[in-house]
């Protein structure tokens, strides 16, 4: 006699766990998109000089592309799209050091509240995606 146990859901389909963390990745993407806008637009620093805006608006778009292509390999496939969205939200967690770092020196209040709010956002996905990530490679799967 077996013992009885729940069929195991498709390895595309999110389970809840998954689905708030890809949640909050999609979150963290569509800020970095309107802050991209919004500074390659200059509505953020005007005239204060293109290079000013252009540079954080190029930045942040870059960022918001690879978050999103990491969030696209994770919902496709958890198990397996779990280091690429951790290698995306590490590079987001780069660039955002980065920018924090030009934001210090003279960016706009709103770039520093932006950054300060967002930064430890991404330090809290890195850290979900690395435990679901640690389980997976021990063979006990993504927990929720």
């Amino acid at each position: 006699m077996s013992a009885m146990t729940a069929p195991r859901p498709p390895a595309s389909q999110l389970s809840a766990g998954d689905r708030r963390l890809a949640a909050l990745m999609a979150f963290e993407a569509a800020t970095l998109a309107v802050f991209a806008v919004l500074h390659l637009s200059g509505v953020l620093h005007p005239g204060s000089g293109a290079a000013n805006g252009y540079g954080a608006g190029f930045a942040e778009a870059i960022i918001c592309l690879a978050l999103v292509l990491g969030l696209r390999a994770f919902v496709r496939s958890p198990a397996r799209g779990r280091l690429a969205a951790l290698a995306a939200t590490v590079f987001a967690i780069l660039g955002f050091i980065v920018g924090l770092t030009f934001t210090v020196h003279g960016g706009a209040p709103i770039d520093l509240i932006y950054h300060a709010t967002m930064f430890p956002v991404l330090i809290v996905t890195a850290l979900m995606l690395g435990r679901g990530a640690g389980a997976a490679a021990l063979g006990g799967g993504p927990r929720d």
